[in-house]
C-alpha cells in the first residue's frame, strides 16, 4: 500500500495504490500524517488503484473525515472500484463521505 500526496492551492490530493488491509493500516496511519496536517483544506483521496479496504482501513478514512470536519476541510473520495464502493456500502460509510 503506497500513497502519494500532492497539493495544489486548496486541495491536497492522496493518490492510494494497492490493498489498505489490516496489515498495511498502521503504515498507512503514518504515511497518511501530511493529510491530517492538512485537514482545513480540500482533501481527495484518489482510490482508482485502491484494490482493498479493510475495517482498519475505513477506521483511518473515517479518523481523516472527522479531523477535516472538526478543521473546516472536507473529504471527497474518487475513483472507487464497485468492490470497495460495496464495502462502504455495507459497512454504512458511504453516506458519510462525497464520492466522484
Amino acid at each position: 500500500m503506497t500513497i502519494q500526496i500532492t497539493e495544489n492551492n486548496n486541495v491536497v490530493t492522496g493518490v492510494l495504490d494497492g490493498r489498505l488491509d489490516t496489515v498495511a493500516a498502521s503504515q498507512f496511519a503514518r504515511d497518511m500524517q501530511p493529510l491530517l496536517d492538512k485537514a482545513d483544506k480540500h482533501i481527495v483521496l484518489d482510490c482508482t488503484n485502491l484494490h482493498f479496504i479493510s475495517s482498519s482501513g475505513l477506521r483511518l478514512f473515517l479518523s481523516l473525515r472527522k479531523q477535516t470536519i472538526a478543521m473546516g476541510g472536507d473529504v471527497t473520495i474518487k475513483g472507487v472500484s464497485p468492490e470497495v464502493k460495496q464495502v462502504f456500502t455495507i459497512t454504512g460509510f458511504f453516506s458519510l463521505f462525497n464520492f466522484e
